[in-house]
């Protein structure tokens, strides 16, 4: 197979753990003997910084030209204080998923037995959690008009259209179909008429896909059932807001939002992103967490129809993980900075490699391969 990458790392940590997910690609690609040709590009503060703008129309043109996107992150603390009108580097990701027509992000969401320490809830909690996310990525109140008034007061609104809630909740059931057969819609339909609206819609929607158990949390309780009974979740679908702040929540399950990938789809080349952002302070530092971007590397593969090889790096990560690698902020037995960790899964994918079951044999292996 011969497909075309764009690779946009952004800022912060994002080159770092985009350079481990790109090793993780030149595996497979050895191993299965497929071509990936990738593009670099500039996006975010790196692009304000070289062009003025945090999205170049060279970055956006080279995009719609691939097969698919690898993104690291966007965000620099020296732009946190613009005035009303300026480029933030975030606006980079913001108008390419818009541009691009990318209308659902997907966000999976699965504990790792060997991982269930690092979560502040109990284990017995979280033990086996299996859902996903879908958030709608391109309306609501990130894309409606915003401003301030000369009395103070500042506003944000927020638009729905209905055919936008509908092509994002079709894919949310067709997953269900493949699933556990249960949707659940996030809301606030108790006070907001655009979430009666998304209520009203995915109802239409449920009834062309009568076998899905389809029910109804308010956003607040949703947050809170998250954390109470995780495993009652099989496919969360939710706005643009409350989508966001769920899949974050997400991270306390998992123990680390490191771990957690993303993909964002729909009319346009489609886009692979870690969840996390650039967390400026640990750039430069080599300590990132690269297993969200590998992972997410992973559902590229399964975009492209690849399923062995997605099923290969997860099977990979997973058995780094159990086996007690991981890095310094997992608090696993064998601490290994963001290149080692993707020296090592690469390692693993092209030699067809397992690491044995002692701590220390593993690390003296491990270590003479990167």
């Amino acid at each position: 197979m011969d497909k075309k990458i764009a690779v946009l790392p952004g800022d912060g940590v994002g080159p770092e753990v985009v350079e481990q997910g790109v090793k993780v690609l030149e595996a497979i690609a050895d191993r299965f003997q497929h071509k990936f040709t990738l593009h670099y590009l500039d996006v975010g503060a790196a692009a304000i910084e070289k062009f003025g703008t945090p999205l170049p129309s060279n970055t956006l043109e080279v995009c719609q030209r691939c097969d698919a996107i690898l993104f690291g992150a966007v965000g620099d603390p020296k732009y946190t204080h613009l005035t009303p009108g300026q480029d933030r580097p975030e606006q980079g990701i913001l108008q390419l998923r818009k541009k691009l027509g990318l209308f659902a992000n997907i966000r999976p969401v699965r504990t790792i037995p060997s991982l269930l320490h690092l979560s502040p809830l109990k284990k017995e909690k979280i033990k086996n959690v299996d859902f996903v996310i879908y958030r709608e990525l391109t309306g609501g109140v990130y894309f409606g008009t915003r401003g301030r008034n000369e009395d103070g007061s500042a506003y944000d609104v927020t638009t729905y259209h209905a055919r936008e809630i509908e092509r994002i909740a079709r894919m949310a059931f067709k997953q269900a179909l493949k699933r556990k057969g249960k949707v659940t819609l996030v809301d606030k339909a108790n006070v907001m008429e655009t979430s009666r609206l998304w209520r009203e819609t995915v109802c239409k929607i449920g009834q062309q896909y009568p076998s899905i158990q389809l029910d109804f949390l308010y956003a607040d309780n949703a947050a809170m059932q998250m954390i109470l009974n995780p495993r009652d979740f099989d496919v969360i679908l939710a706005d643009n807001l409350f989508g966001d702040i769920l899949s974050d929540e997400a991270g306390a399950i998992t123990g680390s939002i490191g771990l957690l990938p993303s993909a964002s789809v729909g009319d346009g080349t489609p886009l692979f992103e870690p969840i996390h952002g650039s967390f400026p302070r640990a750039a430069g530092e080599d300590i990132a967490n690269p297993m969200a971007t590998i992972l997410s590397v992973a559902m590229m593969m399964d975009h492209f129809k690849l399923y062995e090889e997605a099923s290969v790096i997860r099977h990979k990560v997973r058995h780094a993980l159990e086996k007690g690698i991981g890095t310094a902020e997992l608090h696993l037995d064998t601490v290994y900075s963001c290149s080692q960790m993707g020296d090592m899964i690469a390692h693993l994918i092209t030699d067809h490699y397992e690491l044995p079951h002692s701590n220390s044999v593993m690390g003296e292996r491990v270590a003479t391969i990167i």
